[in-house]
């Protein structure tokens, strides 16, 4: 039996929505110049984030992927990444699901963001915007996260990017929602 491919953070870079599956890097980005292509007088939000969760024998970590246009809809799609372990530290979860985050943000630092603004840039006297988000899925309330200590660690590392501020729960919806939605069923791991 061949197992798929597991873990690699250049390995193949298909996603999936409710409606499509096995879309390309460059059909997510085709999907959303189309999506602001309709209304490009309009503020919109890039969001990315990763979230995870521990199944028997491996862990399982999706990146949804949404372009926003606050109080008129959005687009999103996901991403699945299974590591063939079961992860215990929320450290190393942690970290890999900001990794894997960044990894597909720096996908669209280029060209992608380049052509998202170019559809926007002659609308911005007519409150067009793009602001770019990476949704950390940890909060900081102690008592209620375990995560909390490695928040300012992630929201730093998030920073450093330069284009994309960093959210946390309770407004980390990228991470905390769409993408923890994908994570509750086990990956099949045999094809």
């Amino acid at each position: 039996m061949k197992r798929t491919n597991l873990f690699s953070m250049h390995d193949d870079l298909i996603f999936h929505n409710v409606t499509e599956r096995r879309l390309s890097l460059d059909d997510v980005i085709e999907r959303m110049l189309r999506f602001i292509s309709q209304d490009p007088a309009s503020p919109y939000q890039l969001m990315i984030g990763t979230d995870s969760q521990v199944h028997r024998g491996h862990t399982k970590f999706v990146t949804g992927i949404i372009i926003r246009r606050p109080g008129k809809g959005a687009w999103a799609c996901y991403r699945q990444v299974v590591l063939p372990r079961e992860l215990t530290s929320v450290k190393e979860k942690l970290t890999i699901e900001t990794s894997l985050s960044q990894e597909i943000a720096c996908y669209f630092e280029g060209d992608a963001v380049n052509r998202m603004e170019e559809l926007l840039l002659p609308y911005v006297y007519q409150g067009a915007s793009l602001e770019a988000f990476i949704d950390i899925d940890a909060g900081t309330e102690p008592v209620v996260n375990k995560t909390s200590l490695y928040v300012q660690e992630m929201v730093d590392r998030v920073e450093a990017m330069g284009r994309y501020a960093a959210r946390v729960k309770p407004d980390s919806y990228a991470a905390s929602a769409y993408a923890n939605r994908h994570t509750k069923r086990p990956a099949s791991l045999v094809m």
